[in-house]
């Protein structure tokens, strides 16, 4: 009696692969489909010389590529490139065989029999989304030989209409060989071609390019030529607002690393303020963090409300850890926070910066000195500090009192600071200073908003009726009106 239960076992269990296989299938074929629309699109826009039907497969592309499996891919090459074998075959040649593939190519082959060669725009594209499929699975070496092959692609063509989506696979270019550690190879390369893009006043390109290279830049520490790209080379104000988040956390970490910590903290405010709300949260957390160590360096302690949002919490613990060693001026927590986060540090490139707050955290330590004792030796001052001798601290407490960090003298027979008495601060010009940055923040975010507004073109006008002619027609209304309201007087006795 066993025999047969398990037999019927048996056979539940292949209808139920079966019905997940054809469950599969269909799946594909609807992904499948979903492609070839794009395709259909990106025709429509050409045909019709409307970006925005482009701009619209461009926008759902980080949905396409969830979606993308080798089989998808496999029936888009075979569906579409009937016109080529050779360039079929230089695309499957990336994608690996698996059992089915040859029920897959004489299924499809069928779908599209037109031998006409594709347009060059749904050729780079269908290029792409191989080129994302490889970046996805890991085989970084062989997207950096497709990417070589989609700049032939696109440097061979001479349209308009294939900026926009150009410059998507400018970006994934430069990223195949970041993967594999040869982003110096393409750097003469993204200089050609920002000064191709820049005369054809192709501002996607431009703007794109101009991220590239200031990436490349930085990723070699190379602040010096990073800094001179950005004076050189003009960021187009027509750029989308995920270019110009790029572009000003760049120039936010070149300013900062060149101890211009205002104009850094503006650049980094205003990247994280036009990143994406929803999405895009590793680079908030970037920015975020940036714009916190900024922060600390300009004397400031960023708000505890930074700290506790759901999505950083966890990324910006470490952060916390430093930002409370330099609030309270404690030398050897800062020491131990910078040792045991040092490689966190390095990842997100903001060790060398915090390296430069020991002496925010000294300055800060002499500060709750100053406030606890109204006269200390130096010696002690050297032992709280964690200094090696008594002239470092003197020296320490001297530029602490120039700098107007204390109110203090050093008596040099002694060896002791003497704390003077705390004068009003309302007294000094610090609050006027605080209360002028706080408005020309205010005023900052105004003019980004007013230039981020989207407007109707000049041509609206010309259907809208000037003033002369509203008040004649007004002028008619109203005559006609009093006539209407005489004829109906007439007709009543």
């Amino acid at each position: 009696m066993s025999e047969p239960v398990s037999t019927d076992v048996e056979m539940q269990e292949s209808k139920g692969d079966e019905i997940q296989a054809e469950i599969k299938k269909d799946v594909e074929l609807i992904h499948v489909e979903e492609i070839r629309e794009h395709a259909r699109q990106i025709e429509k826009s050409i045909q019709a010389k409307e970006p925005r039907f482009l701009h619209r497969v461009l926008r759902s592309l980080p949905t396409t590529r969830k979606i993308l499996t080798n089989t998808i891919l496999k029936r888009i090459i075979h569906s579409f490139y009937t016109h080529s074998v050779k360039d079929r075959d230089f695309l499957l040649s990336y994608l690996e065989q698996v059992p089915g593939d040859d029920l897959v190519q004489q299924r499809m082959r069928s779908i599209k029999s037109s031998t006409s060669p594709l347009l060059p725009e749904v050729d780079v594209y269908f290029h792409l989304l191989l080129l994302l499929r490889l970046l996805d699975t890991g085989k970084h070496k062989e997207a950096a030989d497709l990417s070589d092959a989609i700049m032939q692609k696109v440097i061979s063509q001479n349209r308009r209409s294939l900026d926009t989506l150009a410059a998507r696979c400018y970006f994934y270019y430069q990223r195949s060989f970041e993967l594999i550690g040869q982003m110096d190879k393409v750097r003469s390369f993204l200089l050609t071609r920002l000064r191709t893009s820049t005369l054809r006043n192709d501002f996607d390109g431009q703007a794109t390019l101009t991220n590239c290279l200031l990436r490349n830049y930085l990723h070699y520490n190379l602040y010096d030529q990073a800094d001179k790209l950005a004076s050189k080379a003009a960021f187009p104000e027509s750029a989308n607002n995920n270019e110009w988040s790029r572009y000003l956390y760049y120039i936010g970490r070149v300013k900062a690393i060149q101890l211009q910590y205002s104009q850094a903290y503006k650049n980094l405010q205003q990247a994280i303020q036009k990143a994406p709300q929803s999405t895009a949260l590793g680079f908030k957390q970037i920015v975020q963090k940036m714009i916190i160590v900024v922060e600390l360096l300009m004397g400031k302690i960023p708000e505890r409300s930074v700290f506790r949002q759901k999505n950083m919490r966890r990324s910006l613990a470490p952060y916390f850890q430093l930002t409370q060693a330099v609030r309270f001026g404690d030398v050897q927590k800062f020491e131990e926070v910078v040792t045991l986060f040092a490689e966190k540090f390095r990842a997100d490139y903001t060790y060398t910066l915090i390296l430069r707050l020991r002496h925010n955290v000294i300055k800060t330590a002499i500060r709750y000195i100053s406030l606890a004792y109204i006269k200390i030796s130096l010696k002690d001052i050297a032992q709280k500090l964690m200094l090696d001798s008594i002239e470092d601290a003197e020296f320490v407490v001297a530029k602490a009192i120039r700098d107007g960090v204390i109110e203090a003298f050093i008596d040099e027979d002694g060896k002791f600071m003497q704390s003077r008495e705390i004068s009003d601060v309302y007294s000094t010009r610090e609050p006027q200073i605080s209360f002028h940055q706080r408005v020309k923040f205010c005023l900052d975010v105004h003019n980004q908003s007013i230039k981020a507004m989207r407007f109707p073109p000049k041509s609206y006008n010309k259907d809208l009726e000037s003033a002369e002619e509203r008040r004649e027609r007004e002028q008619q209304d109203m005559e006609l009106a009093s006539e209407m309201a005489e004829e109906e007087d007439e007709g009543y006795p």
